[in-house]
């Protein structure tokens, strides 16, 4: 059996990271699947999805480390220099909607982190460690935000 779900987030500023393992663990007791799979998968160019531990401080660690691989105004080049985000030239790019932000440090970001997990299904319950959460990553908030939830699986119908 397959179910698929649709979770719908608003994020906060910037980038941010929001813990949606009780909402993906609810979604599977409802489900009914017993032993199988849980694909968590992001729908947008600047999300992303990994599994890690919900911890303040971290998330705080992790914000900085990210805004280092990937600033907001240029990319540092090997051996001294810059080099100007050429996708962030709105006025070269067609079609561009009129609210459009200045986001190639957020898809840069989101490139270097995942857009899906798959995490076992054992005896109804995801298989994840003890300090294990699957955590959604915005790079580009606020923004309304939808991740695609596929159970896949042997189980009762519920």
């Amino acid at each position: 059996m397959i179910i698929n779900y649709q979770l719908r987030r608003r994020s906060d500023d910037g980038i941010s990271i929001t813990n949606i393992t009780a909402e993906v663990r609810q979604k599977l007791r409802d489900s009914g699947i017993q032993n199988g799979h849980a694909l968590v998968f992001s729908r947008h160019t600047t999300t992303a999805l990994a599994i890690n531990e919900d911890e303040e401080r971290l998330f705080e660690d992790i914000k900085v480390y990210l805004r280092g691989l990937a600033p907001e105004t240029e990319i540092p080049v090997a051996g001294g220099g810059s080099h100007r985000y050429m996708h962030n030239d709105l006025h070269l790019r067609p079609s561009t909607p009129d609210d459009e932000p200045l986001n190639a440090h957020s898809h840069l970001m989101a490139m270097t982190l995942s857009q899906s997990e798959i995490i076992p299904i054992v005896d109804g319950e995801l298989a994840l460690g003890t300090y294990q959460s699957i955590l959604l990553f915005d790079l580009d908030g606020p923004r309304d935000r939808t991740v695609l939830l596929q159970l896949s699986g042997e189980g009762e119908t519920k």
